[in-house]
């Protein structure tokens, strides 16, 4: 079996980050989800300290975001830059490039 191509390595790439941003969105959801039944919860004598970890959970999970998005702008950077040059690639592989392109963008403008 043949070594897989930078193509389509660089596509495995972004997709495998816009997988991983959409689970830290889906987590940020939870844990808002989470602080909001403790706030309203009050007869836990240790609903404090839980909403306090809950809190700090949150804000570390919205500071791993702008990074991602980073990282996400820089592969598509990459994988377009290999689809140019590429010129005898297989079709499969430039299909499956340009969806991960268009999936990128797409999760790009979803959390600006």
């Amino acid at each position: 079996m043949a070594p897989p191509s930078k193509l389509a390595v660089l596509s495995s790439s972004v997709i495998r980050l816009v997988k991983e941003e959409a689970s830290y969105h889906k987590e940020l959801e939870q844990q808002q989800a989470r602080i909001q039944k403790l706030e309203t919860d009050t007869a836990d004598e240790n609903a404090e300290y839980q909403l306090k970890q809950e809190r700090q959970a949150l804000e570390e999970t919205k500071n791993v975001l702008p990074a991602l998005g980073e990282k996400i702008k820089d592969a598509v950077a990459k994988l377009e830059d290999e689809l140019a040059n590429k010129e005898a690639a297989p079709t499969d592989e430039i299909t499956k490039a340009k969806e991960a392109i268009a999936s990128a963008k797409a999760a790009i403008r979803e959390s600006a």
